[in-house]
Order: structure tokens, then sequence, then C-alpha cells
């Protein structure tokens, strides 16, 4: 293929452009050789003659066709080149909102600057255990395949994030380690996922800052290594930090931060916890307030500490430990507000003494604060000879608290890193781990310093890493198809490398000049000069002797050499770190220890002989640019160990703006990260690659007839492309795939075009002839019946024109007449407005005029007043100062007598008699003087308020008197008389204040409560009212909605009781993977028997009266229905009374595990050392404890006499009515009562007291024993009886005193408890008093009425309840009655037949014997023979031939014979041990379909039995009159109902479990990627992501499914459970979870794949979707529901195959998709990709328009759906029709120990 045909008419290209980088063309004219010109239309249509050079200027770029524009993979793009790569990312970016774009191994990430909703945990689900090329490109799909990578090939892996700062890099790592979280959590519940996940917001708050283009910017490297065991879990992780820009504590750039921990701590100073940190606000701290902008928009400093302290404590910080990183953490701050002055020499500096910040920073760190003010001023030099105590000039002694600074806050991050690291730290042994590396990219500014320099050297060190893994990747495909290669050559940065790292480089240089002791940036830069001038990677800069340059490999960067030397040398005087570590607090003295590991402390202490001289630390001689090169090594090493997944984040622009591109920024960028590097080397060598079966798929339009006729796919491949391209260098073929240079898929696609072209100009040229022949025809025709009838028309229409004509000049006339006169009354009522408008307005001003004399005169009396007022206040304070003064000096003149009198001896002797006593004394009255002094002060400030304001108010009458009358007499009388008035308001208002004070006080808080409890029940009334309108009014109306709305609510009801049961079935399969550890830890322990095993794993027990009256209860509820049942009061007043009594018993029972836990511990204390002093103590402590409850009666005493009073005074008061007197006699009745029990208390308390007295005093007798006799004891070891006598004694005394003590305090937990309830009664009572005095009498007399029927109606609910226990007690005295006649007979026929024993079993038979009821007998030991064969050992295949469900039919029948024989044990034992050996079993198969549907099938049908002989009559309606005969006798089983119910569904949900992990593989398979219509599916290139690597080569690679290996999978379920015999409902709710499993897993793959959202699969989908619903129609299934949960797939489908253009079609896409969320139906059209050139993409404004007409639909904004959800599942009941005693047991089974009865 030639230039000319590529470069010809209608062919785009891209040329370069200042602003955009690249703009596309139109070629205009076809390109010859030797063209200077090549003629181009621009996209504005403006014509362009663009130069072309053979060297300079060449040809330009030529554009992909637009099929391929917005692929996910670079990589399958026809041309490879920076335009073309450039173009795809920003459609995709800005047209589809994708921010992840694959180019070849790499990742490349857009920072969108918007919170998407793409990582939640359903997309996490979503992507695992899926192929890397199979969904649309995500950072999950990145970590997946690590995760496959690490676990398939058992090799270490890497995830290397870099770009800019503001890219993304810390989110994207940070979503790595989520998926890690997610899917490779711990297997026990050390909750390592959640640990590693918690050092995220750590290191962000220590490690990261606001910057110019990042809010938040990591200001450090990190590499986190997550290890995993051998079944790939979570075990621990390890850190490691590069490079933390120290300078950033010291120094920050306008608008940027200081680290967020600073900032956080300010702005939680206000905490109590941090009031001795002594921090204000961030802007008052140098280091916080460089940057002059202390907020970042849309954080919250202060909730960001709380999750850092959070993270904190979930690592295992203590509160403690976190007290002393924030004390360090404001010690810096305090450091950097230390003034230092300078003196006047300017040589030496120092530090005010008074300095608060120097004596805070001192403080928190515990060290002396002169030692510090002295060395922060000057440093010590130190030569072979002598010492030197220099000072320091102010400009050295600012640097050296800032190196300071910087010093310590890098060894508390080193610390925190390292602290992080040991708690992820697992003593488990590691088998692989992944790496996420989180680096900073390459970085140029203005100034670059040596943090840009050493960022930049990672970097170059990443890049070479990066290039050759590459290379390496591109060799190995060639290789593996084997077709020759040859070397491609790309860039090699060595030699860059070697010029920064190499001998004499510029690392080694600047370490040596740092060694040198007058070393200069200045001297530095020249060496670097002489010795790098040749080098071709190093220039000198024209106009400047401090710089150089170095050319990297994404750009050349000008360094400044200033700050070099001081940055690389990080010098901190040793002076100052030698107090940092003589500090008093352990933290601060462990961060600067020499040694980073302190060695464990042997036994043997070894000293040496004499004192060494102290050497240097080596660890402080080496520089920083050392230590990040080791590091570095150590970085490359560990990388090149492993398999590295590249992701490149790029920032799309500068303002940080939501999706929006700037093309010369991400250029810049891509250069820069390696992605173009990328694109250059793939298109050096093939980058087009299709597998022979998807080139025939896609090209075959261009094949012949006789070609398709071969059966050989590859080699008619072979001749097709031998014939189109001649130049046999375009392409090679390999042993799966064909690959291509670049452009030739291109060159494909154009005669794929033109051959589609030709057949529809031919198809559309037959087409149109043909309709326009019949179009003359049908216009023929209809022109000749137009001109019939439009002659007729014409003529009528002329008539009707003379009749309108008329019509119309009457109209015309009197709507003229008309018109005019409402013209006329129009202008006449404007003009009445105007007059009425203007009136008013003059009046206005007038009365304004008025109002403002008025208020003149009110000012002028007001301040005249004020002037007045002022002068009496001024000299009332100068009296009052004289007289304090006059009184000072009388004090003065006592006080000095009183100082003489004190010296005196005689006046001390008498002080200090009872000086004691007197001072507890006088210190209580003080107390109590003060409180009377506050409360009567607050009572003068209130009266003085009340009394000032009532003058003011007399001195305003009295002027307004004075102005009215002359007469001063008069006005004298009148102000006597309002004072005495005054005076007597004053009196009545203290009175009244005092008298309801203290009840305003207690009852504020009782008045709120009621009122919110009031609110609660009023709208609980008008909610019960609206209730009962709605269902009196519309009752027939509204039957059906009741019942949808009970059946949702019990749908819900039960979902949520079977989703409990799972969690129950999984914390038992946790508990025995937990007793399976524990054998196997524990090995040697002998196992518990089968009886404890049976014991603790049976839980069900005989039920109790009040559980059996709950039970009918609940039952009551579900027969009558919610709304029903809650409108009966009796229904709700057992339930509520029931739940008073379960409360009570739990408060019982809790009391009783206490005691138990009480007496285990007295028990233990008297094992290990009974001594008296332990039961004085035992005493002193119950003492203690009476004393302090008979305070609390006392004080509860005195609290119901208050109440008492009070409610007297309000009866007192509102004594109307008879009701209210007698209410209140029956309050004062009760509290009587109350009294008179709280004082009979008293008494047994003092009774109590005196037997403690008493038993105190027989102990002390008992246990006084002579020492000597002790000693005696001791020395001839004699046991002694009478010490032994008094030990049992002192126990016995100690158990009675326990007793009597629990008693005691049982007494008065009741006594509380009663008091309690009195007191909330006694509150009702005074509501209701309250309540009384408000009401009218009307509404009186029918509250009265309400209260007395709801009174009575309690009154006959207990007597209900009491007949209803009466009448269960006399049924099971009945019951019981019978058991008893039985067993006498029974007694009686083994009098008879006492010779012969064994006959019990043969009478019982021989008495059955003539029909065999149904019933089988075993002896007891045959139980577990029993259990073993028809559960354990069970197959399903055994019993295959004989009736459905026999095992249960069997069991029953073993039931039936206990019951018959009324064998209780028997009978728990029997049920107990089938439960427990049908869990074991679904326990061992787990995952197997068929065994789980077996015994589901069973299960439910020995529940069935139980139901249908339980003898209730709800169950015995389908029931034969033998069937009913062997209904069940003596026992209730109910309660095993429910458990074999619970099992049921327990065993339903394993079989969904089963069910859906066998078809998870095939459904994506079978329902998206197989062609089920053959040849409808076009084939796009797919790049380099759907390469071998991605699948396990020696599986043979993915597994491909049908269409119809799911619906053989289906029947096959379906057949399984049909031949166990489960029911067809059952059935049908096992098919509709499973097609909702269908529909979840492939509209999710749908929303998550970009290559097959297209019109032929949307067809596809169609056709298979039809192809499940025939299949149910043929199982007599499609009634079941399971067709709706496919809805969402089929819109989705049907969404797929649309029209997507105008506005119509927008509504239609509205009224269409209502199952599919607004999110899902805008992520399908973004995804929608044409797969030819006749398809049309769907533009931007069409989806926003969607977006519009959906705003308002209220969903579940949800992208995915939920794969997880389980719908609730219904057994019904389902009797069986045949007969026991017809059942025949096979001899396979080994039953024969069973006896037919």
């Amino acid at each position: 293929m030639s230039v000319n045909e590529l470069y010809s008419k209608y062919t785009r290209v891209w040329i370069p452009d200042p602003e955009e980088v690249w703009k596309s063309a139109e070629i205009i004219k076809d390109y010859k050789e030797g063209d200077s010109v090549l003629l181009l239309k621009l996209e504005d249509e403006s014509t362009l003659e663009y130069s072309i050079g053979p060297k300079n200027n060449p040809l330009p770029f030529l554009r992909n066709p637009d099929i391929l524009v917005g692929e996910n993979d670079l990589t399958a793009l026809s041309y490879l080149h920076e335009p073309a790569v450039l173009h795809n990312l920003k459609v995709r970016f800005l047209e589809s909102n994708h921010i992840y774009t694959y180019c070849g191994i790499v990742l490349v990430a857009i920072n969108p600057y918007e919170q998407l909703q793409i990582y939640g945990e359903e997309v996490i689900n979503a992507y695992s255990g899926q192929n890397m090329g199979d969904m649309d490109p995500h950072i999950f799909a990145v970590a997946e395949e690590a995760y496959k990578q690490m676990a398939r090939d058992e090799k270490n892996q890497s995830i290397i994030v870099s770009g800019e700062s503001g890219a993304g890099k810390t989110v994207s790592a940070k979503y790595a380690m989520r998926f890690f979280a997610t899917v490779g959590g711990s297997a026990n519940d050390t909750n390592v996922e959640e640990k590693v996940l918690a050092s995220s917001p750590i290191m962000e708050a220590i490690g990261n800052a606001k910057t110019t283009r990042n809010d938040n910017s990591s200001r450090f490297g990190k590499y986190i290594q997550i290890g995993f065991d051998k079944r790939y879990h979570i075990i621990g992780a390890n850190m490691r930090t590069y490079l933390l820009e120290k300078s950033r504590v010291v120094f920050q750039a306008e608008e940027e931060r200081n680290y967020h921990i600073f900032y956080q701590l300010c702005a939680s100073s206000s905490l109590e916890e941090f009031k001795d940190l002594v921090l204000t606000s961030a802007e008052d701290f140098t280091y916080t307030s460089l940057g002059e902008n202390i907020f970042i928009e849309g954080v919250n400093d202060a909730e960001d500490l709380v999750k850092t302290r959070e993270a904190l404590m979930l690592l295992g910080v203590k509160e403690v430990h976190q007290l002393s990183i924030f004390k360090i953490i404001a010690s810096i701050l305090h450091l950097g507000n230390v003034e230092i002055v300078s003196e006047r020499d300017g040589e030496s500096c120092h530090i005010n003494r008074d300095d608060t910040h120097l004596q805070h920073f001192c403080r928190l760190l515990g060290i002396e604060q002169e030692q510090m003010e002295h060395w922060l001023c000057r440093r010590k030099l130190v030569t072979t000879s002598e010492t030197y105590v220099k000072n320091m000039a102010h400009a050295q002694a600012v640097n050296a608290r800032d190196a300071l600074a910087k010093h310590i806050y890098a060894h508390l991050f080193d610390w925190i890193v390292e602290h992080i690291n040991k708690a992820l730290h697992t003593s488990t042994k590691q088998h692989s781990f992944i790496g996420v590396l989180d680096i900073y990219g390459f970085e140029t500014f203005e100034i670059n310093s040596f943090e840009q320099f050493c960022i930049n050297y990672a970097n170059e060190k990443l890049q070479q890493q990066f290039n050759s893994h590459v290379f390496k990747l591109e060799q190995e495909e060639y290789m593996k198809e084997q077709i020759p290669w040859t070397l491609i050559d790309f860039y090699d940065n060595q030699p860059c490398i070697d010029l920064i790292e190499a001998k004499l480089g510029i690392l080694d240089l600047l370490d040596e000049e740092c060694k040198v002791p007058k070393g200069t940036d200045q001297n530095w830069a020249q060496k670097l000069y002489s010795q790098h001038t040749r080098s071709e990677h190093f220039e000198k800069p024209r106009m400047s002797n401090r710089s150089f340059i170095v050319v990297h490999f994404a750009d050349r960067v000008e360094y400044l050499c200033d700050g070099f030397l001081e940055k690389n040398r990080d010098t901190v005087y040793e002076e100052q770190i030698n107090i940092l570590k003589a500090s008093q607090f352990q933290l601060v003295a462990d961060l600067f220890q020499d040694g980073k590991e302190v060695a464990k402390p042997s036994k043997v202490n070894v000293r040496a002989a004499k004192p060494m001289p102290k050497g240097h630390n080596r660890e402080h001689r080496k520089t920083v640019g050392t230590q990040f090169r080791n590091s570095l090594h150590l970085l490359m090493e560990t990388l090149n160990a492993t398999t590295p997944h590249y992701v490149r984040c790029i920032k799309p622009n500068d303002v940080k703006e939501a999706f929006v591109f700037d093309s010369r920024r991400a250029v810049q960028q891509l250069r820069a990260c390696g992605v173009l590097e990328t694109i250059r080397i793939s298109a050096a060598g093939y980058p087009s690659r299709w597998t022979y079966p998807d080139f025939y798929s896609r090209y075959r339009v261009l094949m012949t007839k006789k070609d398709l006729t071969n059966g050989d796919k590859k080699q008619v491949c072979k001749n097709l492309l031998e014939t189109l391209i001649k130049d046999p260098d375009k392409f090679q073929f390999g042993k799966t795939k064909i690959f291509f240079r670049a452009g030739q898929v291109a060159y494909l696609e154009k005669l794929r075009a033109d051959k589609f072209r030709y057949a529809c100009i031919k198809i559309q040229k037959t087409v149109r002839g043909w309709l326009q022949r019949n179009r003359y025809r049908k216009i023929r025709k209809s022109a000749i019946t137009l001109q019939r009838y439009g002659r007729g028309y014409l003529a009528r229409r002329y008539a009707e024109m003379l009749r309108l004509t008329r019509a119309a000049l009457i109209c015309q006339k009197q709507y003229r007449m008309v018109r005019v006169r409402r013209e006329y009354l129009r202008i006449r009522r404007a003009v009445i407005t105007i007059q009425a408008f203007t009136r008013g307005m003059f009046i206005r001003r007038i009365y304004q005029e008025f109002m403002l004399h008025h208020k003149a005169m009110i000012i002028q009396k007001t301040v005249r007043g004020w002037l007045v007022r002022k002068k009496y206040l001024h000299s009332r304070n100068a009296a009052i100062v004289i007289q304090c003064f006059y009184r000072r000096v009388r004090a003065k003149r006592q006080l000095k007598q009183l100082k003489i009198e004190a010296r005196s001896a005689e006046h001390f002797k008498n002080l200090n008699v009872g000086m004691e006593n007197k001072i507890v004394q006088l210190q209580k009255k003080m107390d109590v003087k003060s409180k009377e002094y506050k409360t009567q002060n607050e009572q003068l400030v209130v009266a003085n308020t009340a009394l000032g304001s009532e003058v003011n108010k007399l001195q305003k009458e009295l002027e307004t008197l004075r102005s009215r009358q002359t007469a001063g007499s008069s006005l004298q009388d009148e102000l006597e008389r309002l004072r005495a008035e005054l005076q007597e308001a004053h009196t009545q208002r203290k009175q009244i204040e005092e008298e309801f004070n203290n009840e305003k006080q207690g009852l504020e808080q009782r008045v709120e409560e009621l009122e919110k409890e009031n609110m609660l029940l009023k709208k609980e009334k008008e909610e019960m009212n609206c209730k009962i309108q709605t269902s009196t009014q519309g009752q027939g109306g509204d039957v059906s909605q009741k019942e949808s709305r009970l059946q949702s609510e019990l749908d819900e009801e039960r979902l949520r009781y079977q989703n409990l049961l799972k969690e129950c079935s999984r914390l038992e399969q946790r508990y025995d993977n937990l007793q399976e550890e524990m054998k196997f830890h524990h090995g040697h322990r002998r196992n518990p028997s089968n009886q404890s095993s049976v014991g603790s794993d049976s839980n069900y027990q005989s039920i109790s009266m009040s559980e059996v009256d709950t039970d009918d209860t609940i039952q009551q509820v579900e027969e009558m229905g919610i709304e029903k049942a809650a409108m009966d009061l009796s229904v709700f007043m057992k339930l509520q009374k029931r739940v008073r009594e379960l409360e009570q018993e739990r408060l019982r029972l809790q009391t009783n595990l206490e005691k138990v836990e009480e007496l285990r511990k007295c028990q233990g204390s008297e094992a290990n050392s009974p001594t008296s002093e332990d039961i004085n103590t035992d005493l002193a402590y119950n003492s203690l404890k009476r004393q302090e409850l008979e305070s609390e009666n006392k004080k509860l005493k005195n609290d119901l006499n208050e109440l008492r009073k009070s409610v007297a005074d309000r009866a007192s008061e509102n004594n109307s009515s008879s009701e209210l007197q007698e209410s209140y006699n029956l309050l004062l009745n009760q509290l009587k009562a109350a009294s008179e029990e709280l004082d009979v208390r008293k008494e047994e308390v003092l009774m109590l007291k005196a037997q403690i007295v008493n038993s105190r005093s027989q102990l002390d007798n008992t246990n006084h024993i002579d020492s000597n006799d002790v000693s005696e004891w001791t020395d001839n070891k004699k046991p002694l009886v009478d010490a032994s006598e008094a030990n049992e004694s002192k126990k016995l005394l100690e158990a009675q005193l326990q007793t009597q003590s629990r008693q005691h305090r049982d007494e008065l937990e009741a006594l509380h408890t009663q008091i309690e309830l009195l007191k909330d009664n006694l509150e009702k009572k005074q509501e209701m008093l309250n309540h009384f005095s408000t009401l009218s009498p009307e509404a009186l007399v029918e509250f009265s009425v309400q209260q007395e029927i709801t009174r009575l109606t309690n009154d006959n609910l207990d007597l209900k309840e009491l007949v209803e226990k009466l009448e269960k007690n006399e049924k099971k005295l009945k019951k019981q009655l019978r058991i008893y006649m039985k067993k006498v007979q029974e007694l009686e026929v083994i009098q008879v037949s006492k010779s012969r024993p064994e006959l019990t079993r043969q009478v019982t038979v021989q008495r059955k014997e003539k029909d065999f009821e149904g019933m089988l007998e075993y002896y007891k030991e045959d139980e577990a023979l029993l259990v073993k064969n028809l559960v354990t050992d069970m197959k399903p295949h055994v019993v295959s031939a004989t009736v459905p469900c026999l095992p249960a039919y069997i069991l029953f029948m073993c039931v039936r014979h206990a019951d018959y024989i009324n064998d209780d044990q028997k009978l728990h034992s029997l049920l107990t041990s089938t439960i427990n050996g049908i869990k074991k079993i679904l326990k061992k198969n787990n995952d197997d379909f068929e065994m789980t549907s077996f015994w589901l099938a069973n299960t439910s049908r020995l529940l069935h039995c139980l139901k249908q002989y339980s003898g209730d009559e709800a169950f015995m309606t389908q029931n034969s009159a033998k069937q009913n005969e062997h209904c069940l006798k003596n026992f209730d089983l109910a309660e095993y109902r429910q458990v074999l119910s619970d099992l049921s569904i327990q065993i339903y949900q394993q079989l969904v479990r089963v069910a859906e992990g066998i078809m998870q593989p095939m459904i994506v398979s079978a329902m998206l990627e197989s062609e089920s219509i053959p040849s409808l599916a076009g084939v796009k290139p797919m790049g380099y992501r759907n390469r071998s690597s991605s699948f396990d080569c020696e599986a043979g690679g993915p597994v491909g499914y049908t269409l119809e290996a799911l619906i053989r999978q289906l029947g096959q379920f379906y057949t399984t459970m049909a031949d166990h015999g489960l029911d067809p409902e059952i059935g049908q709710q096992v098919v509709r979870q499973l097609f909702y499993s269908i529909n979840a897993v492939t509209l999710n793959n749908l929303l998550l794949r970009k290559d097959v959202c297209s019109w032929s699969t949307g067809m596809q989908l169609r056709y298979n979707i039809s192809q499940l619903e025939e299949w149910l129609r043929g199982k007599n299934l499609h009634q079941g529901g399971a067709i709706a949960t496919m809805e969402p797939l089929i819109q989705a489908a049907q969404l797929l195959q649309v029209k997507k253009k105008t506005s119509q079609d927008a509504e239609a896409i509205c009224s269409l998709c209502t199952a599919l969320s607004l999110q899902q139906i805008v992520k399908i059209l973004n995804l929608y990709t044409p797969l030819n050139e006749f398809e049309e993409r769907v533009t931007v404004s069409f989806i926003r328009d969607i977006q519009n007409r959906l705003q308002d639909r209220i969903e579940n904004n949800q992208l995915l759906v939920d794969t997880k959800y389980t719908f609730p599942v219904l057994f019904p009941y389902t009797p069986s029709a045949l007969s026991l005693e017809t059942i025949h047991i096979p001899a396979s089974l080994s039953l024969d120990f069973l006896t037919r009865v």
C-alpha cells in the first residue's frame, strides 16, 4: 500500500496546533509523491496549505476511523501516535466520563476532581474473578490481575502508581488496597484488612499537605507490602517511606499549607484533653500561617482529627501515646514562635527568659528550659585539643531552630510509620505479597531545588525499569507466537542515571563537597561544570553560574544550586539532640536514640574497664542523598523481583475543575510518565493483533465465495492478506494471531467500508426505484380524485364566503362600539385610582412628620432622665468608696490588735483545742451559708430587677401626673399609696416565688417530657383516627391495596427473619470452624462425650405456659392481620403484658447469674486464703453498703414527703370537684402504704444489722488464736482440730452472711423498683390532676368516662387471661390424667408378664398385629444406627426408585411410636439427633447440589408430616379418616416444627448458593459472549489487554459456555429437585432466584463492559431471554415470577436497540426503561459503541436530555444490581396423600432392627 493511497481525498489527519497541541483536518486533494504542499480543510471550513519537507516537516499523522475512537485500550487503535492517544483520552474523559483507559500494560487514570460512584463493594465484587480484558478499565481490574497472577504464578506482585501532584496517586493506591482488603480479607477475626485501610488517614494526616496543585498532596513516597498466606488471605502489611518533605514543616509557599495534622490540632484546641497543649488558631503560629490560607474548601479539620484518632486506636496506639504524639506536634508549633532577638554586634543573639512559647516547648517535651535556651543561640566547636562554645548570629540561630523542628518532625514521622508496621506485622509466615508503590511523579517548577532533583532521579530509575519491562513483554509475545523479530530501539536513560549516581556523579560530588569544612554551593557548581560539561545529559545555563541543567527522559530541568549542601547535610546540632535525649518523657527520649533497635538485656552485665571516648554517630554523618540512593536501590531490587503493574495518573487541568481537559498539560504528563514511550515501542513492531477467528469473522466480506467454502480458516486468512496487502513486511502470521504493522488495520477497515458502501449503494438504487414507481402510481390516482373534490369544494367555499362577508360587517360594527366604551371606562378608573393614591400619599407625609416630632420628645425625655440617674449613681458610688476606705482603716486597727493577741502562747493553746472538729464544722457551715447566700443573691437580684422596673414605671407615672396636675399635695399622697401597693405586690410576689420555686424547678423537666409524650400520643391518635376514617370510608375499594401492603410487610418480615437464620447458620459454621481449630491446636485434649455434644446441640426444650400464651397471641395477630390486631385492644394488652413478663424474667435471670458468679468468687477466695481479714473487710464493706442504702431510703422518703406536700397544695388549690379530692385521697393512701412498707423494710435492715454484729463477735471469738499457738503450729506442722472447726464455723457464718446480704440486696432492689413505680404513679396522678384543672365540666365528664372504660377493659382482659390460663391448666391436667391412666394400664400389663421381661415390645406388637398402624419401634441403643443409616450414610441414588422422601416418612413413623408410648426423652433424642445429623451431612457436602436438594425435600416433608398429623384442625382438612387416626396423641411438637422450618430455610439458602456458584462462570459467556444468532455480532480489535497472560495458560484459556449449556444446567437443577420430591412451589422459588442471579450478573457485566454495549448485543440478549422464557413455559414455571426478575435486563436490551437521536426517542426511552435507574441508563448510553461506520454514537446532548427528563424520578441511585440479594422463601403446607401403613421399607437401607407396629 503506497503513500498515495493513504493520503487521498477525504482522509482526515492531525496537524500541530499551539493551543490544542493537535488539530484535526481533512485532505481536499490527493497527495502525490514529491508535492511540497498538502491542501487541507479545517473543522471551521477554512482551508490551509500545509507545507511538507523531507526532514523538517514530514507528512501529518493519519486519524483513526470514528469506530475506533473511544476504545478501552489505546493499543487497539490502527494508528498509534501522540494525537491519536490524546484524542482518545479526551473523548473518553469528556463525552463518556470514563477516567480509566488502558495503554498496553499501563492503566491511565485521569483525575475527575469529582466523587464518582464506581468504587462501591458491588463494583469490587463485579471485578473480582474477572479477566483483565473482559471488563472496562478500572483500578480494580489492575488489582484483580495482580491478585490473580499472585495466586496463579505464585510470584510477588507490585502496583506502581505515579503521576504529578494532584493527579490522584494517593486515591488510586487507596482504592487498590481497599480491593485487596475486600477480596483477600483475613481468614480469622484479626481484622488486618481494616488496619491496613486505617493506616491511610494516619499517613494522610502526617504526610499530606495542601499545595497549589492539590489540596491533599502526598509529600512523601511510600511502598506498602500487603502480605498473604497460602490461602491468599491478608495476614499483615509493611510500609516503607521515601524522602519526606521536611522543609514544609518550616516553610510553605503562598496558598499552601503545612501538614494536615497541625491544622487538625489547632481546630480541636478547645477540647478538654488538648487544653494542656496551649494551642490557638493556626493563624497564630508561624509554621502554619506562612501560606496565608489555613483553610481548605470542603474540609473540616476537627472531624479529620477524630478520624485520625480512631485510626490510631484501631492500630493499637493508646490514648496516652496519642497525647504524647500531639504534644510533640504542638511543641513544634511553639518552637516556631520562639522569638530569637539579635544582639547589637550582629554576631550573637538571645532568647527572652519570659518567652511563653519556649516554656511551652520545653514543658511539652519534658526538657530543661535553660539548656535549650542556651543551645538554641550557641553551638559547640570540637577540635583535636579543645572544645569551644561559639555564639551564633540571628540567621544561624533561626536556621538551627528550623532544622531542629524538621528533625523532630522527621523522627516522629518515622516513629509513627514504625508503629504502624508493628501493628500490621504478623507472626504467621508470609507466602506472598502485593506491593503498592505510591510515589511522586516527574516534577519541574520555575525554581527547582534538592527535593525536585531527588524526585526526578527516582523517576529516572522507575522509567528505566518500565522501559525494560515493556520491551521484555513485547519480546515474550513475539517469541510465543514464533514470529521473527528484530531488536526494537527504545530510549535508554542509563547515561542520565550514571550522571546522577555513578562515581564522581552529581550525588558523589555533592557528598564530597558536604565533607569539606567550608564547602559552598558555588564550589560544588563549579566542580559540576568542570566534570560533566561533556555529558550529553548535562548542560550549563548561559546566564547563571549557580545552576545546572539535567536532560531527563521527560524534559530538560534547570536546578538552582542554592541550598543543596544544607539540605543534603540535614545538619542538626548534637547539643540540642542530647537535650531531647534527656527528656523526662519516654517517647521523646526514644525518638532520638542512636540505635534503631534496642538490644535485649542479657543476664550478665559487662562493663568496660575504662571509659572509651565517644565516637561520632555514623548515621548522623550519612547524607540525605546517600540515604535516598540506598533506599531507591532497595526499592528497585524489590520491584525487579516482582511482576509490576503500572498505573499512570494524569492531572487534566490546573484549576481543579471537574471534567475539564487541558490538552497541553495532558501531553506533558503523557510524555513524562512513559505512556507515549509504550506507544512508540508498540508502534515500532506489530501493534495490531487479531486472532484468526476474529479476523475471519470481521473481514469475510472481502473474501470470495470459493474462500468461504474452505474449512481451514487460517489458510483463508493467509490467502486474503496476501491478496490485499502486497508488502509481506506489513504483517506476520503467528501461531494463534495475525500481527499487523501500524496503519494496516485502518487500510483493511477502509476496504471493508468500501465493500459495504458499494453493496449499500446497489441496495439503495433498487429500493429507491421501486419506491418511486409505487409513489408515481399513487400520486396520479390521488391527483384525479383531488381535482374532482377540489372543484366542488371551491364552489361551496365561494358561497360560504358571501355569507360570511355580510355577517362580518355586522360583527365589526358591534365590536367597534364595545371597544370604544371599554377604553373610556378604563381611562375613568385610572383617573380615580391616581387621585386616591395621591391623596393618601399627602396624608401619610403629614402623619410621618407628626410621628417624628412625637419620637423626638420621647427621646429628649429619656435622655434627661438618664442624665439625672447617672449623676445620682456617681454620687452614690463616691459615698460607698468613702465608706470602704473608712472601714478598711478600722479593720486594719482591729487586725493589728488581733495579731498582738495571736502571738501569745495561751491563745495558741485555746485555738488548738478542738480545732480540727471546728474547722470541719465551719467548712460545712460555710458551704451551707454559701449556698444560702447564692440563693439569696439570686432572689435579691430578681427582686431588685422587679423593683427597678416598678420604680421606673412609677417615675414615669409620676412625671405624667406632675405635668397634668398642679396640686403637689395630692400627687405626694398618690405616690405614697403607690409605694405601699408596690411593697405589698413585692411581698406577695416574693411569697409566690418562694412557694412555687421548688415546684417549678422540679416539674420543668417533667413537663417537657410529658409534652413530648403528649405530642406523640396526639400524633398516634391522629394517625389512628385517619386509619379509622379511611377504613370506614373505603373498606370495599382498598381491600386489594391492604392485602398487597400486608403481603409486602409479611415478605419483609420473612426476609428479615430468613436473613437472621442465614446469619445464625454462618455463626454456627464459624463456631464449628473454631472448634476444629481448637482440636487442631489442642489435639492431646479429650473430646467431649456424645451425650454432652448432643446436649449442647439441642436447644429445643419444653416451653412454659407464658410462652404458649405469647405464641397463641402471635398466631392470633397473624390470623387477624396487623391493622386489625392493632385495633384490637385485648391482643395489644396481651402482648404488652408478655413483654413486661419477659423483662422481669430477664432481670431475675441476670440477678441469679450475678449471684452465682459472686458465690464462685467467694468459693475461690475461700480455697485460696480463708483468713479472718477478708471476712472483716467484707463485713466492713457490707456495713458501709447498708449505711448508704439507709441514707438513700431516707432521701427517697423525703422526696415522697415533698411530693405529697406539693400534691396536697395543688389539691387544696383545685378542690372544686369531688373527683379530684377522691383521686388525691387515693394517692395519699398509696403513699402511706409505701411509707409503711419502707418502715417495715427499715426494721428488717436493723434486725439484719444486729445479726451481722452478733456474727462478727462470734467470728472474732472463733478467730482468736494466740500467736504462740500459731508459731508452735507452724514449727511443729501439726493439725489443729480447734482451728479447723473454727474455719468451718467461719465458712458457715460467711455463707449465712452472704445469703443474708443477697436477700437484703434483693429486697432493697425491690424497694427501689417499688418506689420508682410509686413515683411514676404519683406523676401520672399529678398529671391527671393538672389535666382535670384545665378541663371544662363537659370534657371532665367525658374524660372520666373514658378512664372508667379503660379500667373496665383492663379488668376484663385480666379476667379473660385468667380464664384462658384456667382452661389451659384444665386441658393440661386432663392430658396428664390420660397419661397416668395409660401408665397404670401398662403397669398392670407388666405385673401380669413379670416372668417374661422382653414381652413388653411383643405385647405391643401382638396388640397391633392385626392391622399395621404406620409406626416403627426401635431400641434406645439403636438410635445412633438409625440416624447413621437414614441420615449420615444415606445416598440419594439408594432411594431413587422408592417413594420420594422415604427417610422423612420412616423418621416420622419412629416419632409416632415414641408419641404412642409417651416417651418424651426418646422423642427428644430422636429429633435432636436427626436435626444434628442433617446439619452435619450438609456441612460435609456444602457444594453438592444433589445432596442439598435431597435433604431439603426430606426436611420439608418431615415438617409437613408433623403438621399433618399434629391434631390441629387447620392441618387436618385434607386428611383421610385413616390419617386422622394416625395423629399424635400425647405431645405437641410445635416447637420442633419451628426448628425444622428454620432448618429448611437454611438448606434452601445453601441450595441457592450452590446453584449460583455452579452457574456463575456460565452466565456471562452464555448470555453476552456466545453467538446464539450466528454471524450477528461484529468483531472489533481489542488491543493488548486481550493478551494470553490475563488467562490461565495451563488450563487452556477461558472456557466458553453457550446458552444451550446454561439452559441444560437449569433443566438439570429442576429435574433433580423434582426427582427428590421437592414441592413444586419451592422449586419455582429456586428457579426465580436463579433467574434473578442471571439478570444481576448479566446486567452488571453489561454496565462494566464497553465491548458488549452495541445493537447486536441487544438483539442477542433479546433472543437469549426469549429462549429462557420458552424453557420456563415448557416446564410450566412461567407463573412463578421468574420472568419478572429479568425485566431490567429486557429493558437494557431494548435500550441498546432503540433509536437514540431525537427528543421523541428520549421520551420513548424514559417511558420504556422503568426498571432501570437513571445511572444505569446513562451508563449504557455512554458505553454504547457502534460496530461499523453506519451506526452513530450517542451524542452528549441526548444523554443530557435523558438526565433532565429523569432527574425527578425517585429511585435507588445505584449503578450495579445487588447479586447477593435473596428473595424471602415461603414453604406452603402440602399434605401427603400417602398413608403411612402402605409404605414399604427396602432391605437395602439395612433397617432390620425396626419393628412394624
